[in-house]
């Protein structure tokens, strides 16, 4: 692997070299978030390098990652709805503030998150959250990408 997979995720993923990769999609790849403070976050990449936007991409390709969007939110909540009794619904955003490409969260929601932001935008959450070592993905997230990835794999439209 040539130098750091998150300074290119898509060309990353396009070459095989981006571990958080759950499946590879219609219009997309679905990952698993870096972070699992919120245990499910998943986020769903452009699979064309320089796709900003998705009013960039043309029609159908518009549409089938929409579609991908909404299969990955699908999985996310039928995986946290099994694993969590806490489980409430999951959130879905395009926001592009801050990386180069059009990607989507999609974050889970639970009944036991802090008050102060349960009902408010993940982006409340305080900042030691996203870079607190316990929360960092990794081979103790093992079962629940499994899980992620069988669901978008059982969810996978009829050809």
């Amino acid at each position: 692997m040539g130098g750091d997979w998150r300074a290119d995720r898509v060309g990353a993923a396009l070459r095989g070299e981006n571990p958080t990769v759950l499946r590879r999609l219609t219009g997309g790849f679905a990952v698993i978030g870096d972070v699992q403070f919120l245990p499910g976050y998943s986020v769903l990449l452009v699979d064309e390098p320089g796709v900003q936007r998705l009013s960039d991409l043309p029609g159908a390709k518009r549409l089938a990652f929409l579609s991908d969007m909404d299969r990955l939110g699908e999985a996310v909540e039928n995986v946290c709805r099994r694993m969590d009794p806490a489980f409430r619904r999951v959130n879905l955003e395009i926001l592009g503030n801050r990386e180069p490409f059009l990607h989507a969260h999609v974050w889970p929601r639970f009944g036991w998150e802090p008050a102060g932001v349960a009902g408010a935008p993940v982006w409340l959450y305080p900042r030691e959250r996203w870079s607190e070592e316990r929360f960092r993905l990794g081979p103790q997230h093992d079962a629940l990408r499994d899980a992620l990835g069988g669901e978008l794999d059982r969810l996978r439209p009829e050809t």
